[in-house]
């Protein structure tokens, strides 16, 4: 028998999420059955959408929400060999039991030389948030301009990197000098910290004086306000994620949209990137050869040890990390 360890949801979270809303605890897992596999968590990944999505989603004494980089380390299943790594979407576990239908094996191509975390990053869930948000939400063109916000992030910083590839000119914005100068050293055109600038709009306008064709927003609120009065005629915004109101206790009230949109005839469109789950192994493909090509270049902001996740997702949330956040169990 093996005992897992395991982060809880104690109470729901008020506000920003506080260390004493999470407990850990011991689970004995049962010996297993034909067909199933025990696998040990290696990586997890910290994400902005758990905070919202554990509102809507879990109960106080859940197992919080997450994925993993999993290696199989027993295997009752003549399908899955001990020692092959997978994906899964099993929570904050140390272990787990599975029988297999609910792993996303590495890919045979994955290299040795290239990090397994990476399947919860560039190559993972905020890499194809990145190209499917892109290239089927946004339908970015060759000599277009396009603006992403939480920049040097996990998803946009994939962004800014993909739209470069494709001929756009790319600005980008993050809350941090440190994080601006990533932004440039990974090819973004014009990059700003959004902490310091007097005026956003002004950034804005002097970043891209003839406006935006593009915007993919993860961050909402104040930001998507301005912004959205500096796009061109028939744009489009990916709306992605709304980071700056996750944490809100009461709802922000803002500027409406309709005239904006009206007038200059603006897209707007939603999605979650588990819309395009039957594509998954193709932008997988896509994305995993231009990280070897080094058209696509990574950051991981990594936390070692499995009792330390809650201090990473509350860093994360708090903008502490360059790149995609990962726990190293």
């Amino acid at each position: 028998m093996v005992t897992a360890k395991v982060w809880v949801l104690k109470k729901h979270f008020e506000g920003f999420p506080k260390p004493s809303d999470f407990d850990m605890k011991q689970m004995v897992l049962e010996d297993l059955k034909d067909g199933e596999l025990l696998l040990e968590s290696v990586f997890l990944s910290v994400d902005p959408y758990m905070r919202p999505y554990s509102q809507r989603d879990m109960k106080e004494g859940d197992i919080m929400i997450g994925t993993q980089v999993a290696r199989i380390v027993e295997s009752k299943n003549p399908a899955f060999a001990v020692g092959t790594f997978a994906v899964a979407n099993r929570g904050w576990r140390s272990h787990f039991i599975s029988d297999g239908k609910d792993l996303n094996l590495l890919p045979s191509s994955w290299p040795e030389s290239l990090p397994k975390s990476l399947a919860l990053g560039a190559v993972g869930m905020p890499g194809l948030t990145a190209y499917f948000g892109l290239f089927e939400v946004c339908k970015v063109k060759p000599g277009e301009t396009l603006l992403v916000n939480a920049a040097a992030g996990a998803v946009g910083s994939v962004v800014g990197q993909l739209a470069k590839i494709g001929g756009c000119k790319v600005v980008g914005c993050a809350g941090s000098d440190d994080k601006v100068a990533y932004l440039k050293k990974i090819g973004f055109d014009e990059a700003f910290n959004y902490k310091t600038v007097k005026s956003l709009d002004e950034a804005l306008r002097k970043a891209s004086p003839d406006g935006y064709d593009c915007f993919f927003d993860n961050v909402g609120g104040e930001f998507a306000s301005i912004a959205i009065n500096q796009m061109k005629k028939y744009g489009r915004i990916a709306l992605c994620g709304a980071i700056s109101q996750y944490n809100d206790s009461v709802p922000q009230k803002g500027p409406y949209v309709q005239i904006p949109m009206i007038f200059k005839e603006l897209r707007m469109e939603g999605f979650i990137v588990t819309r395009w789950n039957d594509r998954w192994k193709e932008g997988q493909k896509a994305l995993l050869k231009l990280v070897l090509e080094g058209k696509v270049k990574y950051h991981e902001q990594v936390t070692e040890g499995f009792e330390n996740i809650p201090a990473a997702f509350i860093g994360m949330l708090k903008g502490e990390n360059l790149g995609k956040a990962i726990v190293k169990v």
